[in-house]
């Protein structure tokens, strides 16, 4: 892998793109250019993703798909002419899973964004892929029902994207990832074939599970068109947070684990390391810090807690007890307001990496009981390479985001950083971990799927995706190799 990134190839022996785009225009009926674009701003879009990784080839075309017809009639095009197809939605992927690359057609779903039905009674949504995760839980909420993932970007992500990497968010530690919350799929293959997999039902074990084995599989199986999703309760009352200080993070991380073990569910769990909070301060004001936690926060890892539904104030009050005997200076919110500080704290961390420079976001995870030593791994390892890794972890799951903080030259990511990101995914798979809990393997992580898979299960996966994709059209480079 060099400093510039990895390269992600297209399709040998493609057409030339001018024909690619007068078939593709004819087949969409759109000689204007308008969905079938050209445009060379809107093909360097599509090149990057929020991870910052540009494509070093440049696409053909973006098409901006607006019905299930005109994702078929692109495949078919494509299929026929051989032309490697990237299927994108919002963009804000993490991992390169959906940067067009060079000689490919883009396939973006991102204007298909309708939510199509609500039924309360089934607790269920059905929805085009475009549309953003928090979208639809605004539409939700007179009902009382809400779609559970929220990953950190559910601000600006679409269902789509969070369906094709298994988003998490925060409140998976109790309401789960994509996969639990999807009842089926509308899928259109690399022939431009639709199927669907699932089904409204809340049981039902007829055949192979085609929704979960589509869902994380980042657009190398088929283009998902369409989505049946499971809602949930909005929880009554409002819910508890607190917030705790500790010296270290290993401190930190034993009290999460405490709380895990009295069987007390929190809907938040999250754990910040000293870099991490140390960043936070500068953004904020150390005096903003201090005055939200009532006590000097920085020097030392800090660890937020929320409860939700009709028993969270006493489960908080417990927690609170938990971690002050753990050795943590607590913080319970005594309002809504309080409760927003709190939060903020945890919601800031994005915003002070920015403010350090240039960021390579990365998401192992761990199991539960191991959370402690992926955070000594990850400091020792920033040390050996001289690299600030400021880390925020879903303590509740064992995921965790170390963030690699370098100075932007205009070269890409550096070679020392690769290197320090090499060490810490062999030490996560060491510790019994995975190289990816939610951001998905794309381009960034593909040569270290095959260390975590074993050369079985790795061929056996590259089986799998030549029955749904035999011509390797859909969305090749990505993943494997």
């Amino acid at each position: 892998m060099t400093a510039a990134g990895p390269a992600a190839p297209g399709v040998p022996g493609a057409p030339a793109s001018s024909r690619v785009v007068d078939r593709l225009r004819a087949a969409l009926e759109d000689p204007s250019g308008i969905v079938v674009s050209t445009a060379a701003g809107v093909l360097d879009a599509a090149r990057t993703d929020k991870s910052g990784w540009i494509v070093p080839g440049v696409p053909i075309a973006v098409v901006e798909a607006r019905s299930v017809a005109d994702v078929q009639a692109t495949l078919r095009v494509c299929s026929e002419l051989g032309v490697a197809v990237v299927p994108r939605g919002a963009g804000t992927g993490l991992a390169g899973g959906a940067n067009g690359t060079g000689g490919s057609v883009v396939l973006s779903v991102a204007r298909m964004d309708r939510v199509l039905e609500v039924n309360v009674e089934d607790e269920l949504a059905v929805v085009e892929p475009g549309v953003i995760n928090a979208d639809l839980n605004t539409v939700l909420e007179p009902t009382g029902l809400r779609f559970a993932p929220d990953p950190a970007s559910r601000a600006i992500s679409s269902i789509g994207g969070n369906i094709a990497t298994n988003a998490g968010g925060l409140l998976c530690i109790k309401y789960g990832v994509t996969r639990d919350a999807v009842l089926g799929l509308d899928v259109v293959l690399a022939d431009g074939r639709l199927i669907r997999t699932g089904r409204r039902t809340v049981k039902g074990v007829t055949g192979y599970d085609l929704t979960a084995l589509m869902v994380g599989s980042e657009g190398t199986l088929g283009v998902i068109v369409g989505a049946t999703v499971k809602l949930v309760p909005i929880p009554p009352g409002t819910p508890s947070t607190l917030g705790a200080v500790f010296p270290d993070v290993r401190s930190a991380a034993s009290a999460a684990a405490a709380i895990t073990a009295s069987r007390t569910r929190p809907s938040i769990m999250e754990l910040l390391d000293a870099e991490a909070l140390e960043a936070i301060a500068a953004l904020l004001g150390p005096e903003v810090l201090s005055a939200t936690m009532g006590a000097a926060v920085t020097g030392g890892a800090f660890l937020l807690v929320q409860f939700d539904g009709p028993t969270a104030g006493a489960d908080a009050h417990a927690a609170g007890a938990r971690l002050q005997a753990a050795g943590g200076t607590v913080r319970v919110a005594g309002s809504v307001e309080e409760s927003d500080q709190l939060l903020t704290i945890r919601r800031s961390f994005h915003r002070a990496m920015e403010v350090r420079g240039r960021v390579l976001i990365e998401d192992v995870a761990v199991p539960r009981s191991r959370l402690a030593d992926m955070f000594d791994a990850t400091e020792r390892i920033g040390a050996e390479h001289g690299v600030p890794i400021p880390t925020v972890a879903h303590a509740g799951d064992g995921n965790l985001h170390p963030n690699f903080v370098f100075d932007d030259d205009g070269t890409g990511v550096p070679e020392r950083v690769w290197a320090a990101a090499d060490a810490m995914f062999r030490e996560a798979i060491a510790l019994g971990g995975t190289l990816t809990g939610e951001h998905g393997v794309g381009v960034l992580k593909r040569r270290w799927l095959r260390d975590e898979l074993g050369d079985d299960s790795y061929a056996l996966q590259q089986g799998i995706r030549a029955v749904f994709d035999p011509a390797g059209t859909l969305n090749p480079g990505k993943v494997f190799d």
